[in-house]
């Protein structure tokens, strides 16, 4: 058994108190994790490109309002 099993596993076996628990922790660890993958893709430039597009865009107001 892998441990992604086992840990599937273990969570079925949550009281709904700790199902809770443990869904805050995964979404701050989760913010937290892709804060990151956003900050190491902004300081190596891969997002320059998507960046220049978007602000062509809105320079030609060619963008849309949500």
């Amino acid at each position: 058994m892998t441990s992604v099993e086992e840990i599937k596993r273990a969570i079925t076996q949550l009281s709904p108190e700790a199902a809770r628990q443990l869904r805050r922790w995964y979404e701050q660890f989760d913010a937290k994790q892709w804060d990151r993958q956003i900050a190491s893709d902004v300081a190596a430039g891969r997002l320059d490109e998507l960046a220049e597009e978007a602000l062509q865009a809105f320079r030609a107001q060619a963008t849309t309002e949500l």
